[in-house]
């Protein structure tokens, strides 16, 4: 599964909408990632297209299974990237953003091996 970095973006800030808001809209994405109401239109457009997104007559978007893995895996990266460097003492802004950049490009390998270490040294603070 192939897909640029900022469609999984995209991805992973519908599913963070989808549990804030009931129907998420591309106003509601523009506005979250800060972006124009053109560029989230092309990029729904592709993600339709693509079949990862499904947008009904009402304008309401929604992941289909295979756009949920794909957002699901990458907002478990950032979630477990962002509380990593944070806990090394990292600014949560700074770390945030760099989690940001880091869950598109971190091998699995790389990244099961973080994701130990963060629930190894939670079950030791419990």
């Amino acid at each position: 599964m192939n897909i640029h970095a900022s469609a999984e973006d995209y991805l992973e800030t519908i599913l963070i909408l989808c549990h804030r808001i009931v129907n998420v809209r591309s106003v509601d994405i523009a506005n979250e990632l800060n972006y124009t109401k053109p560029s989230v239109s092309i990029a729904m457009k592709n993600l339709r297209e693509n079949g990862y997104i499904l947008v009904s007559s009402e304008g309401f978007i929604t992941l289909t299974k295979k756009g949920k893995q794909i957002a699901d895996k990458i907002y478990e990266r950032h979630t477990i990237l962002s509380a990593w460097l944070t806990s090394l003492g990292v600014d949560p802004k700074i770390a945030a953003n760099d989690a940001c950049k880091i869950e598109h490009v971190i091998s699995p390998e790389s990244f099961a091996a973080i994701k130990k270490l963060v629930a190894s040294d939670k079950t030791e603070i419990n």
